[in-house]
Parts: C-alpha cells; structure tokens; sequence
C-alpha cells in the first residue's frame, strides 16, 4: 500500500515505543462529584498521557474523538497553530498508534480537521488503522456566513474521518427518526395500515423481460420511462396490486409507485455523510455554549455539543468508554457525561484547570446549556482529576524510587500480558493470563521487608503465592531475589525475573 513520506518519518514511526511510561498522580483539590467515578481529566502532553493510559485502558476504548490543531498557519489564542506540515505529521503520527492501541476492537475512531491537512491525514490514518478499515468521511457545515474576503473559496466546512479498529467488528447505530422525515408519509386513500410514501418501482435499466405494459385503474396502459424497466416481475406486480401496495396517483392513471408504510420502516435512519448546520450546530453555536459556562473567555475552536453527540450516538451506547485527548474546552467530555457515558480527557497546559474542569463541574451540577434539555440532564456523577508524574524508570532503565506498588504491578501486568491491569494490586498475586500466574514482590507489599517476608523469593513465599492463586499451574513471578534454587523453581513451573533488570522499561 503506498505511504506517506516526510523528513522525520522513520524516527517518528518509533516516537511511541521511546515515550517513557509516566505516573498519573491525583489531585482531589480538582476533582469533583462522586470520588468513585471513573471518569479522567488528564492535565499534560497527549503523547505522555496516551502512554501511561496503556497499561490500564488498552483496548477498552469504544470511541475516540480528537480535534487536533489544523495547521492552519494562523495562531490561535489557546495553541500555537503554526506547525511546519513536517512538524504537522510528526506530531500526529504517533499519537494516532496509541490512540489505535487503546481503542476496542469494535471501536472507533473520529477525526476533525480541514482541508489543510485532511488528505495527508487521510493517508497517515490509512497506514495507522488500516485501509479496510475507513469507514467514512463526513462532511460538518461550520459555518452559516460566507467569508467575503476570502482569497479564492470562503471556506464553509470541515472534514471528520471515521475509521472503525476492525471494520468487520465496528456496528453503527441509526439515527433517530425526524419529525420532518415522518411527515413526508400521508395517507391519500385511507389504507386502514396508516400513512405511507411511495417509491419508485422501475430499475434505471432496460431489461426486455421486465418492460411491459400496467393497465391503470383508469384503464391505461402505462409502462416505465425510456431506459428503464419494471423492478419486480409481472407475478409480483400482481401480489403487490392485489395487496393495495401500487399506487396509480389521485386519478388512477400515473406509472404505478410503491406504497411503503411508516409502520413497516426501520425504527431509524441511516447516518449520511453530510451534517448540515440546522442539524447539529456551527462554529457561532460551540462559541455561545462555551461562554455560558466561561464568560470571560471564548475558547478559540470549540466545536458545538449536538457535533458530538451525533457521533456518540452513532459509535457508543450508555456506558461504554469514551477518550478525547486533545479536549480543548471540554466539550467532548460534557457530551459524554450527559449521554451516560464513561469519559477520559487530556488537556495539556493551564486550561485544563481554567476551562476544562470548570465545564465539567457545572455539568455535573446539572448546568442547562447544550443539548441539557434534549437528553434530559439533571446533573450527577464526577470525574478525578490527575497530572502526570515522572516516568516509571529513569534513563537508565531502573525503576526510579518511590514508584509505589500498583503502578509497577499495572505496567509488568500490561508488558507480560499485553492487556490492561484490572485487578485490586493488594497483595503480590497480581492475576492469571490464560494458565499462566504473575506475581510480583515489591516495596513492601507484605508490610515486611525481612528476607523472609518482602521482596525475595522464599519457599514460604511460593506457597502462599500458590494459594493466593488457587492452582498449581505455571507462575511468573518478579522480585529482588529468590532463595530458591533453579532446580526447584523449574520443577514447580516457576519462572524468576530479577527487578529491576528484568522489567522492561517499553
């Protein structure tokens, strides 16, 4: 498949697996509702953010947005938007491979962006996710006014790019049906099954065998348009006629129609690919719902609430996960908080603090902007609120001190496994992958530092390892140093991995 290329891209494919694994660190004084929530508002770098994420989230993802900067050689108030295009893609590129680490195999991706970089995009997209796995590019009307003093064309639009982890798993839900889309449905004969339209019964192809004559009620004999041809058999034609399902028009002498009932329509519509403004809001609309909430600032490029609760409601249900990690003014996340989602947000710089988590909070204190009234928002739930910390390891590859136990327990987890750590991290069994145990003994998580009792590896130990695990199956197990021969740990299926040698830093 052919690929993009610029200056820096082989060191730019290998950007992801050099970011060092950071620590979250939470900050209660920035939290807010329910101390329980697993909601995340993450301040710092994206790239750092998606990482540390990994050991925890990966794959557990159902819909990522992001509206990343659009390189548009203009400066806005909150990002430096004046990115070289080589600059451009070296910034996106890694991001979008842990994006696609962490998004669910019947997830989703959905990407803003405009005409500046949205066909590059489209090609670094097709080389991160997968060509067979574009789903479609959908069109967003951000405007109402044309800009008189464009150069060549007012620019009314933006490109969002949806691309599914895996196609052949990615499910898409309908849209709800409109009041405007049921009126089109009448009922000019009194068919006791109630309103229905009509559609076309011919096919836009000449088949000898399908073109014949209808006679009409009126006694006409009609047949379809030059070029065309009856889409159903004369058999069929018959059942249908007999079943009050033709209609001849009001005087009963017009090529005959399909009647299709409203009641026997799909409960929704199928998403299209252009999403005009009446429908899901402009530019004006986000900055009106970003004021309400911020009075004294005007975040430079929001994007309105109904925009992404048409996604979320396309891509998720109640519940499942949704990340948005270049969060900008919240927006993602108050959508998905009011639609019953789960949310995480990365947010770099001090408007975390001055615009995000401000949002956040009045949308659990059940504020009334956006599409509150549609969803029928009360308020509730919270969100926690972290920071990244310093790296799990230092240059050297060893763990750096103070590293407490669940995050070093959450990242051998994830480097053994491959998969997300889930568990309690409240004693040194940490889980069973398959047959295989982990175990890891370190800072102290028997509360004694002894030899006997702390991070090495005594028979006492093994046993009580054993029973934690409650099988006598393959184990894997991490610490300072065991006391027990090799003989005897290959002979009770023990695999020995010394910290902090062992541990891989990536």
């Amino acid at each position: 498949m052919p690929s993009l290329t610029w200056l820096t891209r082989d060191d730019d494919l290998k950007r992801a697996a050099a970011v060092p694994y950071r620590l979250l660190e939470p900050s209660p004084a920035l939290s807010h509702g329910d101390a329980s929530s697993e909601n995340m508002l993450i301040q710092g770098d994206n790239l750092d953010a998606l990482k540390a994420l990994l050991p925890y989230y990966k794959g557990r993802v159902k819909c990522i947005y992001i509206d990343p900067p659009y390189n548009t050689r203009s400066a806005f108030e909150h990002y430096d938007d004046n990115l070289e295009h080589t600059q451009w893609l070296a910034m996106i590129y890694p991001r979008l491979e842990l994006l696609r680490d962490l998004l669910a195999e019947d997830g989703s991706i959905w990407v803003s962006i405009d005409d500046n970089e949205g066909h590059y995009l489209k090609v670094v997209m097709d080389d991160v996710f997968g060509r067979q796995n574009y789903i479609a590019n959908v069109i967003w009307q951000k405007k109402y006014s044309p800009q008189n003093d464009a150069e060549f064309f007012s620019a009314m639009h933006d490109h969002i790019h949806v691309y599914a982890k895996a196609s052949k798993s990615w499910q898409r839900n309908l849209m709800p049906r409109s009041e405007k889309q049921d009126a089109a449905y009448k009922n000019f004969d009194n068919d006791p099954r109630g309103v229905w339209k009509t559609s076309d019964l011919s096919r836009a192809e000449h088949r000898d065998r399908d073109f014949y004559g209808i006679i009409t009620p009126s006694g006409k004999e009609v047949f379809p348009a030059r070029g065309r041809s009856w889409s159903r058999p004369p058999a069929e034609i018959k059942r249908l006629r007999d079943d009050n399902r033709l209609w001849f028009g009001r005087n009963g002498d017009a090529i005959p129609s399909l009647k299709r009932f409203l009641t026997e329509v799909k409960s929704g519509v199928v998403p299209q690919t252009i999403w005009f403004r009446e429908e899901v809001g402009d530019n004006q609309d986000a900055k009106k719902e970003v004021k309400a909430v911020n009075a004294d600032e005007v975040f430079g490029t929001p994007k309105p609430e109904r925009l992404i609760e048409r996604m979320l409601h396309i891509a998720t249900a109640p519940g499942d996960l949704v990340l948005d990690s270049f969060l900008g003014s919240g927006t993602t996340a108050a959508v998905a908080h009011k639609m019953g989602r789960k949310w995480i947000g990365v947010e770099m710089g001090d408007h975390a603090i001055t615009h995000c988590a401000p949002r956040l909070v009045k949308v659990i204190d059940g504020e009334q902007g956006g599409i509150s009234k549609a969803v029928n928002w009360q308020g509730g739930g919270g969100f926690r609120f972290y920071r990244l910390g310093e790296p799990v390891f230092d240059e050297e590859g060893r763990i750096r001190p103070g590293i407490l136990f669940p995050a070093l327990a959450a990242h051998i987890w994830y480097s053994e496994t491959g998969i997300p750590y889930r568990g309690a991290a409240d004693s040194p069994f940490l889980g069973t992958k398959g047959t295989r145990g982990l175990a890891l003994l370190y800072n102290g998580i028997l509360g004694d530092k002894r030899v006997s009792g702390g991070n090495v590896l005594t028979v006492a130990l093994l046993q009580s390892i054993r029973s934690k695990a409650g099988n006598d199956g393959p184990l894997t197990i991490y610490g300072e140093a065991s006391r027990i021969g090799a003989a005897r740990l290959n002979a009770e299926g023990v695999t020995f991995k010394q910290t902090p040698y062992d541990v891989k830093a990536r």
